[in-house]
This record gives structure tokens, sequence and C-alpha cells, in this order.
């Protein structure tokens, strides 16, 4: 969704892989191995934790038809998620959900 692509594309090599790893294992049915549930974007989206040179995410969700939507990804530079990326989150997911 969005630029999600080319933000990927800007993780490190490092990240990059280890983003790539985690979301084929959701594309097999399995949960990522550093995950958590992020209520505030919306139902059913998750977070995938990378910490690879830095701190990156990767909010996700499943739950729209059979595939998996990519919201957003984003390096964090502080300890707490910030309010921007929580609203690019939740743009994102009105846009797939209609």
């Amino acid at each position: 969704m969005g630029d999600c692509r080319e933000r990927l594309r800007n993780f490190s090599d490092d990240a990059r892989y280890e983003a790539g790893r985690q979301l084929f294992r959701v594309q097999n049915g399995l949960d990522p191995q550093n995950w958590k549930p992020i209520r505030q974007v919306g139902p059913g989206v998750r977070e995938i934790r990378i910490r690879e040179d830095g701190q990156f995410r990767v909010f996700y969700v499943t739950n729209v038809g059979n595939a998996l939507c990519v919201l957003h990804a984003f390096q964090k530079k502080t300890r707490k998620t910030t309010p921007s990326d929580i609203t690019m989150g939740q743009e994102l997911l009105k846009q797939i959900r209609g």
C-alpha cells in the first residue's frame, strides 16, 4: 500500500532481508518471530518488529480477503511509535477496507 515498497527498499540491507523473511512467514500461515498487535491502527493490524541496524517496523493486516497487505514500513527513532506513523497506518487501512 502507498509507498511501502519504496520505504522497505530504504531499510538497511539486513533489516530489508529480515522484513522479507518475516513477511514470507506470514504468507505461509506462520506468525512473524517478533510481532505485536497494533490496535491503535485498527482491528487485525499487526506490527513486525525488526532489530537489525536499528529499530524497524512493518504494519500489516491479513484479514482482507486472502491477501497480505503491508500498510506502513518505517524506521523507529523513538521508544514510542509516533502519532504520524499510527495515522499513516490508519489511513491506508481505510483505503483497503473502503
